[in-house]
């Protein structure tokens, strides 16, 4: 309002008839005064009211003092004003009027909104397409996201959304406090703005309007001032922050809430109520609300994604609301990200500044969101609208996205969004397209440096050739390894670092961990990352090198770990990368379960230290995969000095090593029988005598062959009880021992076939861990010492005389019951294991009147990568492994089971031929007997 003077009231008597209107008081009868005396007393008054106002402006400018809850001392800054006016505003006097009189009708008078506010020309309809095959594409996609995130997310209405529960309900004792930024720069909105803030239905803590760079700082000052309300600040500066300054302000603010706008944007007069409500829920509290979103676009037919601003695409995603195609938001809606309106914690703003962001130009929409999902796990939503009511939108007239002022339509503007997306989704962004389009993948491959790219190369590519199978690699980025070295070394052409498909993921680690000597920006880049991309793409394995920084490897650990669909990490020794291109020919389904299994090597010796260190030597120089292997030395009580300091000399790099001694002599049956027993359904156990030794590949053939056969699901191979590294030259178990070539007998169906034999091995084997439980309870139940008072008598065997062999008991078992051991089968009976027949427990013992020929026993060892060597250079399926009986003839699986039922000698008397018995997985007793399927 303004303020006028009585021209015929004397300037004392006005300035003390001033005074007291505003401090309440009444000015008192005065008895004239002459002119010197009048202006004496104006200027004293004038003083006075000065010393006031500056008491008071000191008392605002204490830090102690809450501004948010002192009283309102407006009245101070209208005496300032016009007091301000008085003096300095200047006067024309003429040659009859002195200086008293000069101030006789003077005006003093406040500044008015109406005088200085101005209005934005909006002289035009809301656009509305008429491309009816466009609203038709844009409209089914919109449905698509709202129906896929009513069934996983949930959506709301406006109505039920304020029916929700919520910390910040209007009628709480506690209402949040809000903090409103207003960006202003060209635009002629700002009075709109403030009069909408002013008239919300839950009031506001304090108005920032921000002016960086504005050609029109001085009429936005104005603007504020005409306000005069004490909650309303002007924040001004001549260097343009652009759009990353208003959130670097919003990092000040002590309120509970922050509602940053942009000046296009007219908030109804419900939007604080209706925001601070879903802000207080649950659900929604980790989130940042807005009004206007875009939901990024998905991938094309040909792999490739398109422009976010690509015409006539229904790919290249939405814009929500959109009134050019009729899309209104009646039910709240997650997006990739928001524009022109945010309303967050804030506590949550501070994550916008985590990473560098990809330019300050523009994009600090699309940074905010993707920051905020990618460290807080927080969602960006449009809040819906009641259509009947305006005061429930958050932009009032959306034609003013429209106004020349608008950056992202402009030609570079939109490649470098384009760019900032695409990086965001590579880097681990999980957009809509990725909730509602889950990838599966067999591998991706991690690299930190060049050096790890050209190391991890040969498994990559085998990987990527493989039919079926789908690949890509990570690499750090930045100064550690960019996308254009990494293709420079995997001679790809540098073209994909452009293209928008996926083929290489540059992380960009240099935009979080800078110049940092701490661990921890890059652990937490890495980690956050491929956290976002595992979820992405759920590929069956995370692959890198067993040598790579700890830091890296603990993130990489941590995200695979946070798949729920089973991630595995590989960790590779640089020599094995080239040894285990098999990984590429095993199933999806098989290759999560890489880390799960856990094998040991049990080695039973006792006097033979020149035999243990030859095969401890074969054992180091084998290649591994990144498995923790513990190994254990048993030994009986009269083992000698050499071999003590033999096995307590040695160093075993990959796991922890066990020493066990017995007190009392068990020998071999013992020795071997108790030198091992699984802990777990995912244990298993090599034993190996001492006069072994193994070939380098032999650890490589376990793990093949397991996860082949074993650990895919899609795999039902029950009868599987052990792995043989050893292919045997003789038919065992006859009489006349003949002597037998695998790679002959098959060779109509492979000559290098692996294939099941009922007889299990005992020159290198891993067992597994139910088959060894049964072992121990049926040896429990059947062990004596005369063979012949042994009930299981097998048909033409000569097993059925041993005595006091572990082996024995174990071939009766795997009869009954119909158990297979898996063999190798190369050219010259070439194994991963040989024995070397020296003498012990059984070789030349005395009371054994066998003779045994070295050669039919000692076999090449395989020194050779072994999978060129099998049929079609990998695996056969489960379905296409010959089955040997006993006796080495042919028999199916069903074939060996029904003659173990027919035997009828197991440690449960079965009604019928038609039986075996059944026991228990974990502690092998037998339970009952079963029909054969």
């Amino acid at each position: 309002m303004g303020f006028v003077r009585n021209p015929n009231m004397r300037s004392g008597d006005f300035l003390e008839g001033m005074f007291s209107d505003y401090v309440g008081g009444k000015a008192k009868a005065k008895a004239p005064k002459s002119a010197s005396t009048r202006l004496v007393t104006a200027l004293t008054c004038l003083q006075l009211v000065f010393a006031v106002y500056a008491t008071f402006l000191l008392y605002y400018m204490s830090p102690a003092v809450d501004l948010g809850t002192k009283p309102d001392f407006t009245w101070a800054t209208r005496i300032a004003r016009n007091m301000k006016q008085l003096i300095v505003t200047p006067h024309v006097l003429s040659r009859h009027q002195d200086a008293s009189s000069s101030l006789i009708g003077a005006e003093i008078r406040l500044i008015m909104p109406s005088e200085v506010c101005e209005h934005e020309k909006i002289d035009f309809l809301q656009k509305k397409s008429t491309d009816v095959q466009m609203i038709k594409l844009k409209t089914e996609l919109y449905d698509e996201v709202l129906d896929f995130q009513s069934k996983t997310i949930g959506t709301e209405t406006l109505a039920e959304l304020m029916e929700m529960k919520s910390r910040w309900d209007i009628h709480a004792v506690t209402r949040p406090k809000v903090t409103v930024l207003l960006n202003h720069f060209k635009r002629k909105t700002l009075c709109s703005q403030l009069d909408s803030l002013l008239q919300q239905t839950l009031p506001f803590h304090q108005v920032w309007v921000l002016s960086f760079g504005s050609p029109n700082e001085q009429s936005l000052k104005q603007i504020v001032d005409s306000y005069n309300d004490s909650r309303i600040s002007f924040i001004s500066s001549s260097y343009d922050f652009k759009y990353y300054g208003r959130f670097q302000m919003a990092l000040q603010t002590e309120a509970d809430l922050v509602y940053i706008l942009d000046d296009d944007m007219i908030p109804g007069k419900k939007m604080l109520q209706i925001l601070s409500h879903v802000a207080g829920t649950e659900k929604y509290k980790n989130s940042v609300l807005g009004s206007i979103g875009r939901i990024l676009p998905f991938r094309q037919k040909d792999f490739r994604f398109p422009s976010y601003r690509k015409f006539r695409s229904k790919e290249a995603g939405l814009y929500l609301p959109d009134p050019a195609y009729d899309i209104t938001v009646d039910k709240i809606v997650q997006v990739d990200f928001l524009s022109s309106s945010w309303f967050l914690s804030a506590e949550l703003v501070k994550t916008l500044f985590i990473e560098t962001p990809f330019t300050f130009l523009t994009g600090e929409d699309l940074h905010l969101s993707y920051q905020l999902q990618k460290y807080r796990n927080a969602g960006s939503f449009v809040l819906p609208v009641d259509p009947t009511d305006k005061e429930t939108w958050g932009d009032s007239e959306h034609r003013l996205a429209y106004v020349s002022e608008t950056t992202v339509i402009f030609k570079d503007i939109v490649q470098v969004r384009d760019d900032q997306w695409w990086r965001a989704l590579t880097t681990g962004y999980v957009t809509q397209w990725a909730a509602m389009n889950s990838q599966k993948i067999d591998a991706f491959f991690y690299a930190h440096s060049v050096d790890e790219v050209k190391a991890l190369a040969p498994l990559l590519e085998k990987f990527r050739s493989t039919f079926g199978k789908k690949a890509y690699i990570v690499v750090s980025g930045g100064d550690f390894c960019s996308c254009e070295y990494a293709a420079a070394a995997l001679k790809w052409p540098k073209l994909v670092c452009k293209e928008r498909r996926f083929k290489i993921f540059d992380l960009h680690i240099g935009a979080i961990s800078g110049t940092s000597n701490s661990e921890v920006p890059v652990l937490q880049a890495v980690y956050s990352s491929m956290r976002g991309l595992i979820k992405m793409h759920n590929p069956s394995v995370v692959i890198t090198l067993a040598d790579i920084d700890s830091n890296v490897k603990k993130a990489l650990k941590m995200a695979s770990e946070t798949n729920a669909n089973g991630t595995a990490l590989v960790l590779l020794p640089r020599p094995s990368v080239s040894k285990v291109l098999w990984m590429a020919d095993l199933r999806s389904t098989a290759l999560p379960n890489w880390n799960r299994m856990r094998i040991s090597i049990n080695i039973i010796t006792q006097n033979r230290a020149q035999s243990l260190t030859r095969l401890l030597k074969s054992l180091s120089d084998a290649y591994y995969i990144g498995d923790e292997i513990p190994i254990s030395f048993n030994m009986d009580s009269k083992v000698d000095e050499a071999t003590i300091k033999l096995v307590d000399s040695f160093e075993w790099p990959h796991g922890p090593k066990t020493l066990r001694r017995r007190i009392i002599q068990g020998g071999l049956i013992r020795a071997v029988s108790e030198s091992w027993y699984p802990a777990s359904d995912d244990d298993y156990g090599l034993l190996l005598e001492d006069d072994i030794e193994v070939s380098p590949y032999y650890f490589l053939w376990i793990k093949y062959a397991l996860l082949a056969y074993h650990y895919d699901p899609q795999i039902s191979l029950p009868e599987l009880s052990s792995i043989s590294l050893y292919t045997p030259r003789l038919v065992e178990v006859v009489k006349e021992r003949p002597k037998w070539n695998p790679t002959e007998f098959f060779k109509r169906i492979h000559p290098n076939t692996p294939y099941l034999h009922q007889l299990p091995c005992s020159w290198g084997a891993v067992f597994f861990p139910k088959l060894w439980r049964e072992f121990y309870v049926y040896m429990n139940m059947r062990f004596t010492e005369d063979a012949k008072a042994n009930p299981v008598q097998i048909p033409k065997s000569r097993t059925n005389g041993w005595q006091a062999s572990w082996k024995k008991f174990l071939i009766d078992m795997m009869y009954l019951r119909g158990y297979v051991s898996l063999y190798p089968n190369f050219p010259n009976q070439a194994s991963f294991s040989t024995n070397h027949m020296e003498p012990g427990a059984h070789i030349s013992a005395k009371d054994n009147v066998i003779r045994h020929d070295k050669s039919d026993f000692e076999v090449p060892l395989l020194m050779e990568d072994f999978r060129s060597l099998l049929p079609n250079g990998k695996l056969p399926p489960a379905s296409k492994l010959p089955s040997l009986n006993l006796f080495n003839q042919p028999v199916s699986l069903k074939g060996l089971k029904t003659a173990g039922a027919k035997l009828g000698q197991d440690v449960l008397r079965c009604d019928n031929a038609t039986e075996i018995v059944v026991v228990d997985n974990v502690s092998g007793l037998p339970q009952r007997c079963s029909k054969l399927l």
